[in-house]
């Protein structure tokens, strides 16, 4: 292996390895920005609730939008807002593939019944039903076209409360008003395009009445027949598109914060269950007698065994290289003062012949360090061998070099200074030249 083969292995990888990294790290960067940005129009859309999140902490609600990602305490949850944007769980969505089947598609995301039956079942929650398809989404306009079907969010319905004679209404006027009453007792009016109710026998209505349902907590089909729910069947209460309507921002001020009582109000958008219960983790106790383990057999052997080895490499490095020398500043000089030294003695007794000859030599190896390294400067400090580095590179540059050095090695020893200075200037172009170009 030649030089320069060693050269580019102590640089480091290859430029092509370099780019192909980059790449990957470009490219899995491009996913997670394309998956968040799908989920930000989502939420910023008029089927979104980032609005919501913004109203109710500019009131004093504490609230805030998750994605999932990591494990949240589930005795800090007051409410969770559980948004379905899935008519169908439990199977994948059909991906549009003309501009009319993006308009008309009634799914954003893929969700899990069990998922959401088992977040309803550890914290307080607020199904949302879904409502509108993507076509409300993209164009910013409502229209009853635009409803999802009727038997599908039926069907959901269904899923959720076990309630199999659960249906879905609609109004028969374009805007339903709803008398809501707070904790107080004043009367609020939310209003709702197109609304989208529902009945249920076992379902007890909050806003509405038991024959149209807007929100009312339902039986949960958890398994375990105890469970309750609050279903709001028209997102338009809470969504960006509804809370300009009417009394809605008021309503959902009042509602989401006695609900929450005091504690914070999560929007879900995630599809996984990352709820945990503090009491069910596994907690376990610590003593001295866990670290005293490592300290017995067979890890005693091993430890012993550290300790010798480690003994034998000091005491080895001490005999071979012996204790660091901290040398003063005097002695570190010396070398350089005898050559200072000599320099002056030549000046005075007007040998600048000799004394360009020695500086020719100091510069070769001064170069030759620079090109080479610590390690190789001896080597290539010889003028022949460095004159055969210059002619592999530059034939020119050491034709002239060697005219150079042969003139300096030919000079008498007493010469006037000023052609003494004359030829170590040649000498500096060039060496200037050759450290540059290589």
């Amino acid at each position: 292996m030649n030089s320069s083969a060693i050269e580019a292995t102590r640089r480091g990888p290859r430029s092509e390895t370099l780019i192909i990294l980059g790449f990957v790290a470009l490219l899995l960067f491009t996913i997670f920005y394309v998956i968040s940005q799908r989920q930000q129009v989502l939420r910023s859309s008029p089927s979104g609730f980032d609005g919501l999140r913004i109203w109710l902490n500019t009131n004093e609600v504490s609230a805030q939008s998750f994605l999932g990602g990591w494990q949240v305490d589930q005795e800090t949850v007051g409410l969770l807002v559980l948004p379905l944007f899935d008519t169908v769980l439990d199977e994948d969505r059909v991906h549009p593939h003309t501009k009319e089947e993006l308009l008309l598609q009634q799914d954003e995301y893929d969700l899990r019944l069990d998922a959401v039956l088992e977040k309803a079942s550890r914290v307080q929650t607020l199904v949302i039903l879904p409502k509108w398809r993507s076509g409300m989404r993209l164009t910013g306009r409502a229209h009853p076209v635009l409803i999802s079907r009727q038997e599908q969010i039926e069907t959901l319905l269904q899923q959720l409360t076990g309630q199999r004679g659960a249906r879905i209404e609609y109004a028969r006027t374009p805007f339903t008003d709803f008398d809501y009453f707070d904790g107080e007792d004043v009367r609020q009016s939310a209003q709702i395009y197109a609304a989208q109710l529902f009945t249920g026998a076992d379902c007890s209505p909050l806003i509405g009445n038991s024959d149209a349902m807007l929100l009312a907590e339902c039986p949960l089909e958890d398994g375990t027949g105890g469970g309750r729910v609050l279903v709001l069947s028209d997102p338009d209460l809470l969504n960006n598109h509804g809370l300009r309507l009417g009394d809605n921002a008021i309503v959902a001020r009042s509602l989401l914060s006695a609900l929450a009582d005091e504690r914070n109000v999560m929007i879900d958008y995630s599809r996984e269950v990352w709820l945990s219960d503090p009491e069910e983790t596994v907690r376990y106790e610590r003593s001295w007698a866990d670290l005293k383990r490592f300290f017995r057999p067979p890890f005693l052997t091993l430890w012993l065994s550290g300790v010798l080895v480690l003994a034998l490499f000091i005491w080895r490095s001490w005999q071979r290289f012996g204790p660091v020398q901290v040398e003063d500043g005097v002695n570190t000089g010396a070398k350089s003062l005898a050559v200072r030294a000599r320099a002056r003695l030549m000046r005075l007794s007007d040998q600048d012949g000799a004394l360009a000859g020695e500086y020719a030599k100091a510069r070769l190896a001064a170069s030759a360090s620079a090109l080479f390294g610590p390690a190789l400067a001896h080597h290539y400090a010889e003028p022949k061998v460095f004159l055969g580095y210059v002619a592999r590179h530059n034939p020119d540059l050491s034709r002239d070099l060697e005219t150079v050095l042969r003139d300096i090695r030919n000079l008498p020893h007493r010469i006037p200074p000023a052609e003494a200075m004359h030829h170590v200037d040649e000498l500096e172009a060039l060496l200037e030249q050759i450290t540059n170009d290589t």
